[in-house]
């Protein structure tokens, strides 16, 4: 199985709902760093948690961090932290959520193109 990615610059991609074995997928891609944009239990209790995912992240020698955030609406706070985030993560990063385009949009809104 190939990541379903989209990049969004240069040193920076975002996917949908990826799951605890897509991060040796994503360190094998070359990605360093992943982002989880999407809440726990946001898709039901089949979606993998943030733990779960860390685990495998963290075993695939990729940086974890968990921003989870709202679909409808990313606060000016949660905005700087992903900007934070794009900053100091070792890259490439690789962003998920349900779709992609929550972290499409935070990404957007981080560096001023959205």
């Amino acid at each position: 199985m190939s990541l379903p990615i989209q990049q969004v610059a240069a040193d920076v991609c975002v996917a949908p709902q990826l799951d605890a074995a897509a991060m040796k997928q994503a360190a094998e891609a070359g990605f360093r760093s992943v982002i989880n944009n999407r809440p726990d239990h946001e898709g039901g209790p089949d979606q993998p948690t943030s733990a779960e995912i860390e685990v495998a992240a963290q075993a695939a020698g990729l940086a974890y961090a968990y921003l989870p955030v709202s679909p409808a609406v990313q606060t000016p706070e949660e905005i700087a932290r992903f900007a934070e985030l794009l900053h100091t993560l070792p890259k490439p990063v690789l962003a998920f959520c349900r779709s992609g385009a929550r972290s499409t949009k935070l990404y957007r809104a981080a560096t001023g193109q959205g």
